[in-house]
């Protein structure tokens, strides 16, 4: 009987040290031990992330020539260069606000997309346009909504892409966007390159896109498959990246948003890594991911940015770093200025060392080298931890020149290849459409019409 007595305070205290302990883990846990094992990046690929953060907030602005946000030195938008600048008016509402920049200097055609406007309707219902598992794509999963909009700005801007990319053969192709912005921006990408003969036969390693901030939109297969086109930047603690919850429960609970992370940590905190990697609809941040890193545990204040940069399979972004700095990190404008000051870091170092140009040359060619088996070893990572629809016999672009060049030949010699005197504009969301169709079981199954 005294034993039993004794039983519920023993219960008690066994919950209790077991808070105490998750409390603790989930303490400790700072934005540094996602990217902790991950190698640095270099200044010559993350060089373009300031200028596309200064051409988003570019969206916002009424007039170019007197913006709100002062551009720094050698970050400023040229009006002259500007070729499409639409807001809600011209899109419906059914896309958020974006610009066609053409970018000389870089020898770069820029598409940049806004992020999520809180007094507008139009944004909330692209984000609620969802639900779990509702859109495959590519034997994956996708956010509905925003490959919705990504389907209208590729019909509206078509033919004017079309003609650049023409007009310009040496120039690359970039999407980039801010949080809702970075979603729609990152499955464009996806769009164009398994489409690239409606934009004229485009060399897929001509197109790349740049999420910052990025929304969780795609499912883990399609993040590293297509990480050789689209890159993720994440500033320190960010939410957005982090969570798993669907973007239109975040966004409807705006307002109290903070409890919604601390109830999400809790239970992702109960959820098995295995259980997580063998759910096919659960989302991710895409592509090869760039995290900055300024704060350390237990420490005050901002140190010098460091850049962080892996193609992770498992462990990608997956626990929420309870900080207070979790909403103000996802602000563009602070990740445009630590990404600025991280890059002029990289860039000291590198003129302190001296490195001749025929030695960045052949670094950038080691480096390209590197990220592309980074790339493939993440694919097979994938495959390894059994990560649903992780292989598929269909080409997605390898880094094989000889495997590439074949596949732009048979694009180019492809029936339904399209030519400078093709059709005069493409539907893209019949496109998306009909790409797909259903076998026996149900599933989605893509249509090629082009030979492999």
């Amino acid at each position: 009987m005294s034993v039993l007595c004794g039983l519920p305070p023993l219960l008690e205290c066994v919950y209790c040290v077991a808070c105490a302990r998750w409390a603790w883990k989930r303490c400790l846990h700072s934005a540094g031990h996602d990217s902790e094992t991950w190698g640095v990046a270099t200044a010559e690929e993350f060089e373009p992330v300031p200028r596309l953060c200064r051409y988003i907030l570019a969206v916002y602005e009424n007039d170019l020539r007197q913006p709100q946000w002062e551009p720094p030195e050698g970050y400023g938008i040229n009006p002259e260069c500007l070729i499409v600048k639409k807001n809600y008016p011209d899109t419906g509402g059914r896309a958020p606000p974006y610009l066609l920049y053409l970018d000389h200097d870089h020898a770069d055609i820029v598409l940049a997309i806004r992020g999520l406007n809180l007094a507008k309707e139009s944004d909330y219902a692209v984000l609620l346009d969802n639900k779990l598992g509702k859109r495959k794509f590519d034997g994956g999963y996708v956010h509905n909504g925003l490959l919705k909009a990504a389907g209208l700005v590729l019909n509206a801007e078509c033919e004017i892409l079309k003609q650049l990319l023409e007009k310009y053969p040496n120039y690359t192709l970039t999407f980039t966007g801010h949080s809702l912005g970075s979603g729609v921006a990152a499955l464009l990408t996806m769009v164009v390159a398994e489409n690239r003969d409606r934009l004229g036969n485009i060399d897929r390693k001509r197109i790349r896109c740049f999420a910052i901030a990025p929304a969780r939109c795609m499912s883990l297969n399609l993040a590293v498959r297509y990480a050789d086109v689209i890159n993720s930047v994440v500033l320190q603690d960010d939410f957005l990246p982090r969570t798993a919850t669907p973007l239109e429960d975040i966004f409807k609970s705006l307002f109290c948003l903070p409890c919604l992370l601390c109830l999400r940590c809790m239970r992702d905190t109960c959820i098995s890594e295995e259980k997580m990697l063998k759910d096919p609809r659960r989302l991710y941040a895409p592509g090869r991911l760039y995290h900055i890193v300024e704060r350390k545990p237990f420490r005050c204040g901002r140190f010098p940015p460091v850049v962080k940069t892996a193609v992770p399979v498992d462990g990608r972004f997956e626990h929420i770093v309870l900080s207070c700095n979790a909403t103000s990190d996802h602000a563009i404008i602070w990740i445009e200025r630590e990404a600025r000051r991280a890059l002029e870091l990289m860039q000291e170092r590198d003129h302190v060392m001296e490195i001749p140009a025929k030695q960045k040359m052949e670094r950038q060619q080691t480096l390209t080298r590197e990220h592309n088996e980074e790339h493939k070893a993440a694919l097979q990572r994938a495959v390894t931890l059994a990560v649903p629809h992780a292989f598929s016999p269909f080409h997605y672009g390898t880094f094989d020149e000889q495997e590439e060049e074949q596949s732009d030949t048979s694009v180019r010699d492809s029936p339904t290849g399209s030519s400078t005197k093709s059709k005069t504009k493409d539907d893209w969301d019949e496109l998306i459409e009909r790409l797909y169709d259903k076998d026996e079981s149900g599933h989605m199954i893509l249509k090629r019409s082009r030979s492999q």
